[in-house]
C-alpha cells in the first residue's frame, strides 16, 4: 500500500520526469560515492538499479563499482573490468532489478571526458549515464549533474542544463 501511495504522489507531482529516485536512495548513494572517493582524491561510481515503467526510469538501488571490481578505483579514475559484469547481472537477477543507469564523479565539472564518451559502462542505446561534479561534494543541485543518454556507436545525447530538473526527479 505504501508503494502505491508513493507512486501515485510521484505521478501527481512529477509526471513529466524521465528519471526518478527517492531522496533516501539518492542520499545514500552520494554519501557512498564521497566515501569511496577517499576525501576527494579519486573518482568513484556505481551502477544504478531499478525498473522502467511507462517510459519512466525509476532508480531503487545501486551497486558501487568497487564492490564488484576491487581494483576499479585504484588508478584514481574509474576502470571497471568487464570480467565483473557476470556478477552484476547475477546480482540484478537476485534483486529482480535491471541496470537503468550508471553514475560516477569527476573532480571538476560534470562534462563527459573522451574516455566516458568512447567507453560507455553499458553500451546499449537508451542507457543513461550521470556525472556528479566536485567529487560529489555537497551541494549537488540537479542542474549541476551531467545527464547523458547513449544513442549507440559512441554517440550521446546531452540533457541540457536547463532541462535537468524536469528530466530527473529526486523526491518520493
Amino acid at each position: 500500500m505504501t508503494y502505491s501511495i508513493a507512486a501515485t504522489m510521484r505521478r501527481l507531482f512529477a509526471p513529466q520526469h524521465k528519471l526518478s529516485c527517492s531522496w533516501l536512495v539518492w542520499r545514500k548513494l552520494v554519501k557512498q560515492l564521497r566515501l569511496r572517493g577517499l576525501n576527494r582524491t579519486r573518482e568513484s561510481g556505481a551502477f544504478l538499479l531499478g525498473y522502467t515503467q511507462n517510459e519512466t526510469v525509476r532508480i531503487v538501488d545501486f551497486i558501487l563499482y568497487d564492490d564488484l571490481d576491487p581494483n576499479a578505483l585504484e588508478t584514481g579514475i574509474v576502470r571497471f573490468s568487464g570480467r565483473y559484469f557476470g556478477e552484476l547481472w547475477a546480482e540484478c537477477k537476485t534483486r529482480g532489478l535491471t541496470v537503468v543507469a550508471d553514475v560516477h564523479v569527476h573532480p571538476g565539472g560534470s562534462g563527459q571526458s573522451l574516455s566516458d564518451r568512447n567507453h560507455p559502462m553499458i553500451s546499449k542505446a537508451g542507457h543513461l549515464a550521470l556525472i556528479l561534479p566536485r567529487f560529489a561534494a555537497a551541494p549537488q543541485p540537479r542542474a549541476d549533474i551531467g545527464i547523458y543518454t547513449y544513442l549507440g556507436d559512441k554517440n550521446w545525447e546531452t540533457i541540457a542544463r536547463g532541462e535537468r530538473d524536469a528530466f530527473f526527479h529526486i523526491g518520493f
